[in-house]
């Protein structure tokens, strides 16, 4: 059948289905359910199948608990099952010119290391295809207390580490050895994220492991300072485990309901943020095989994996975390003080410490609330910075603030929020002919902005370089991309911020 186009992987066969603008295989699977004895334990690559594997519809998402703010399908209507470990491939319908193989550009959600999923609208990918002439792979991981828990410390001793990112690993090998066969260059592979996605990528960065299953990589709003040692790890783990004992009276978190650990989880991802500010209880865990040192510390000492990278924020990244009453972030004044309290007691005597007055300085007057300002730069500016600062000097770096939002978000505060770029990096606007965001106007900018953005991303992805008039980041002019209704290059940025905050890197969390 034309429409149902079959493709031969290494592990079997899978059809998918092509509308005649794009063909998309949904819901492969790469690695064996993580369930039972594999419940914490690093992911096993699909078993071979006979015969062919219909992959024309969405897998389930990753166990989590539901968001109203987090729509995990176009219909509202997402499964859940702890049976996650598929991914999506969607490319152009029509053929490459003169049969060349497409660059590859490997997603990984975000939504705090504990919500989202592939199934999402932004990300299903069609007009990132088409419009850029590349093959897109989305990936689904464990999430939550399923995938970023160190449980040896709590008494499952042959619970592993890191077994989300370990997913991410498995399914970048899985590109490597598969994606020829979809018309995708397994030598012309960019991982990209945002946020924990992102988080995620600055991982990988910082892993022996990763080395050679990509080329370029692109960190939309990383969370890069936010991985956490043995110590913490196990504070959190500890937790997890009294809050699912409370539900289920058992010791043995391997035989628990996965629904009462999804509700363990969601208890600590909440209060673990607001006992201790700028933590998060679930990310990447340092100081095992995959992780053995910081990212932060790894990428800002410029000792990472040496691929072309572009970096950057939103603006006004945690008006969307006010918006939400989310505890990710401290916006109060006394959860500011309760964190820089913390960190002068952890790392006083690592790193100079800049005055708080002196930070404050970097924060001129302005309708956003200061707390806003200053968890924006510590959760993500900040080390940002760090990191562009540190790889520039192993492989052109490219540094982006994006600042565009429709006159309806900046006139109600939300300004360029956290997750706003998603839209226009995907050019998906929510499928809605009237989206609320441009009630006001400002439809035709973003569609502007949406183009510029796209081809930026794609174009990295085919040559290393996001377009002629984005210089690379060093140390000596700082020039970075601010991203608007027009694109502009300014030179030291954040040069107020940096004299703020000071040179030495912090690790805050």
């Amino acid at each position: 059948m034309s429409g149902r186009p079959v493709v031969v992987t290494a592990a079997g066969a899978v059809r998918g289905r092509d509308d005649g603008r794009v063909t998309a295989w949904r819901g492969i699977r790469y690695a064996e359910p993580p369930t039972g004895r594999l419940r914490w334990r690093a992911p096993v690559p699909a078993a071979s199948w006979t015969g062919v594997a219909d992959a024309a519809e969405f897998a389930p998402a990753a166990p989590q608990r539901p968001n109203p703010s987090v729509p995990l399908a176009a219909d509202g209507e997402a499964r859940m099952d702890e049976d996650c470990l598929f991914l999506n491939v969607v490319r152009p319908s029509a053929p490459a010119p003169s049969g060349a193989l497409r660059p590859v550009m490997v997603w990984l959600h975000g939504g705090a290391y504990a919500l989202g999923a592939t199934s999402q609208l932004v990300y299903h990918g069609d007009a990132l295809a088409t419009q850029g002439d590349v093959v897109v792979v989305t990936v689904g991981y464990r999430l939550g207390a399923l995938g970023f828990l160190d449980l040896r410390s709590a008494g499952v001793d042959d619970a592993e580490t890191n077994v989300a990112l370990r997913d991410v690993l498995l399914a970048l090998r899985w590109v490597r050895d598969n994606i020829r066969a979809f018309g995708g260059d397994p030598d012309a592979v960019t991982v990209f994220g945002q946020s924990a996605g992102a988080g995620l990528v600055i991982a990988l960065l910082a892993s022996p492991a990763a080395n050679g299953l990509f080329r370029r990589a692109i960190a939309q709003s990383p969370p890069a300072g936010s991985m956490y040692g043995p110590e913490r790890s196990a504070t959190v783990a500890q937790r997890f485990v009294e809050e699912l004992r409370a539900l289920t009276g058992g010791d043995d978190p391997r035989r628990a309901p996965v629904e009462s650990i999804v509700a363990a989880g969601a208890a600590v991802y909440t209060e673990i943020p607001r006992e201790h500010p700028g933590r998060l209880a679930f990310a990447p865990a340092v100081g095992d095989d995959l992780l053995p040192e910081a990212p932060l510390r790894v990428l800002s000492d410029g000792r990472g994996l040496p691929v072309p990278l572009v970096i950057g924020t939103n603006r006004d990244e945690a008006t969307l975390f006010r918006l939400m009453r989310s505890p990710l972030l401290p916006i109060r004044r006394t959860a500011l003080q309760r964190m820089f309290a913390a960190m002068r007691e952890e790392h006083g005597h690592e790193v100079h410490l800049p005055p708080p007055d002196r930070v404050l300085g970097a924060y001129p007057r302005s309708r956003f609330s200061l707390g806003v300002r200053v968890a924006t730069d510590i959760a993500f500016r900040m080390p940002v910075l760090w990191v562009a600062a540190g790889h520039a000097a192993v492989a052109p770096t490219y540094l982006y603030r994006f600042d565009f939002a429709p006159r309806l978000l900046r006139l109600t505060g939300i300004g360029a929020a956290h997750a706003t770029e998603l839209p226009y990096v995907w050019a998906e606007f929510g499928g809605l002919p009237h989206d609320p965001s441009f009630l006001l106007g400002g439809r035709a900018d973003a569609e502007a902005v949406s183009a510029r953005l796209l081809s930026r991303w794609t174009a990295f992805a085919r040559t290393g370089t996001p377009g002629s008039d984005w210089p690379t980041y060093d140390t000596v002019a700082r020039r970075s991309l601010v991203i608007g209704r027009e694109d502009r290059v300014v030179s030291d940025l954040d040069a107020a911020l940096r004299a703020g905050w000071g040179e030495d890197v912090l690790a805050f969390g």
